[in-house]
């Protein structure tokens, strides 16, 4: 017997889940294959509170923004580590080469938890300058050669042993 994948969640599945769950209340807009879903996040109880936003569509990583307070005007106009856009600021969470989000895992138990991490590493950032939050970044011309590279993989004529 084998088994298969799990079965992928739906932004409308996704959402209903984000709607019930008492780690991430908050508001949203759903659409047709897509979502937008606004909630407050703070990584302890002496912390401030960060609005954040979370889009969400079929066949895209979840993307995550932090729309206020400003973060770069936070960190004294030095660039945020661990970002994938300094303005909006869009979090870099996990690594997507590695799976550790999937397509069939619930955001409010996964991307939400992990934005609030996020931000307990970047207000200990905020004090000396050292990001301690673990995991990898690449650069953007790395991401470049690689979405490139991807793009010549999915391309490329498949060949098969006779």
């Amino acid at each position: 017997m084998r088994f298969s994948d799990p079965k992928p969640l739906t932004p409308a599945q996704q959402f209903l889940l984000l709607t019930k769950s008492p780690l991430c209340v908050g508001d949203g807009e759903l659409g047709s294959g897509h979502f937008s879903w606004h909630y407050k996040s703070s990584p302890t109880p002496l912390s401030r509170i960060y609005d954040a936003r979370l889009e969400f569509a079929v066949n895209r990583s979840p993307r995550v923004f932090l729309d206020n307070p400003d973060l770069l005007m936070l960190s004294g106009g030095n660039d945020l580590p661990h970002v994938y856009d300094q303005k909006p600021t869009r979090l870099c969470l996990y690594l997507p080469r590695t799976y550790e989000w999937q397509p069939w895992m619930r955001l409010d138990q996964t991307i939400i938890p992990w934005t609030s991490l996020w931000l307990f590493y970047f207000e200990d950032w905020l004090i000396d300058g050292e990001w301690r939050g673990g995991g990898e970044h690449p650069e953007h011309r790395d991401v470049e050669q690689r979405v490139s590279r991807s793009r010549l993989q999915r391309h490329a004529p498949v060949r098969r042993a006779v």
